[in-house]
């Protein structure tokens, strides 16, 4: 089935306001950039989204946050991103902080149709017990805090520990950027694109995939490939400048 469309506005079009997104990348590593800009044109809102982090201020899904489009997001880093600071301090983003490891497991887990696991990640801390803001009100007090979430003792090697159950995340949508890929949706990530990407695929519901070059069928080593087509719905081939058109989180060289 020839999965490639148009353009990355005819891709994203069907995405409805209120829909949950896993988006791809790490930093501003892999980011599906030009799917996000197609999404900001289209005017969708009260975005649900799952990412590492939330981009910049003026770059990948810091745009969306930016325009007020985004209404809840679970994350792992807020980093360089003050706008994304001040709308959660300010009470008008909700934001699950998840520890990176965990957020990848959740997603992994959804991709597999796994409904939850147990890792000792959060153990002993609000994680586990719960009461970490989600989302603050005017005055600065906390409006809606995280659950406690169940722990159980597992022995692991003769050893008891505790372990505290996590629930698998699934998407209505997933977004991600990949090296290359072929009509079918297979596709190849480079480096550390790979962090996130496969797994945010893997969890949509509908999977949409930019590549920086489009192979031909049957081009592309089956033993390199790092995500099968089955896991994919649309794909969008970038022009020349789409992909050379990358930025750097933080500079750290003249």
């Amino acid at each position: 089935m020839d999965k490639v469309v148009q353009s990355a506005v005819e891709a994203v079009a069907d995405i409805p306001d209120g829909a949950t997104l896993a988006v791809g990348g790490f930093g501003l590593c892999g980011i599906p950039s030009v799917l996000i800009h197609a999404l900001l044109e289209s005017g969708v809102t009260d975005l649900e989204v799952v990412s590492n982090n939330c981009g910049v201020d003026d770059w990948g899904l810091g745009l969306l946050l930016q325009a007020g489009r985004i209404r809840r997001i679970i994350a792992s880093y807020v980093g360089e991103n003050k706008e994304f600071a001040r709308q959660y301090l300010a009470g008008e983003l909700e934001v699950e902080l998840t520890p990176q490891g965990t957020l990848a497991e959740r997603l992994r887990a959804g991709g597999s149709g796994i409904a939850a696991f147990y890792t000792r990640t959060g153990v002993g801390t609000l994680v586990a017990s719960g009461g970490l803001p989600w989302r603050y009100a005017d005055d600065g007090s906390v409006l809606v805090s995280s659950p406690p979430k169940p722990v159980e003792t597992f022995a692991v090697r003769g050893v008891e520990h505790e372990f505290v159950r996590e629930t698998a995340i699934t998407a209505d949508y997933a977004l991600v950027r990949a090296t290359a890929g072929d009509r079918l949706g297979n596709l190849v990530f480079h480096a550390s694109a790979r962090n996130f990407n496969p797994l945010c695929a893997a969890a949509g519901a509908v999977t949409i995939a930019e590549v920086e070059t489009l192979a031909p069928v049957g081009s592309l080593d089956p033993d390199a490939i790092h995500l099968p087509g089955i896991f994919v719905d649309r794909v969008v081939a970038l022009s020349p400048d789409e992909a050379a058109d990358k930025r750097i989180e933080r500079r750290t060289v003249s």
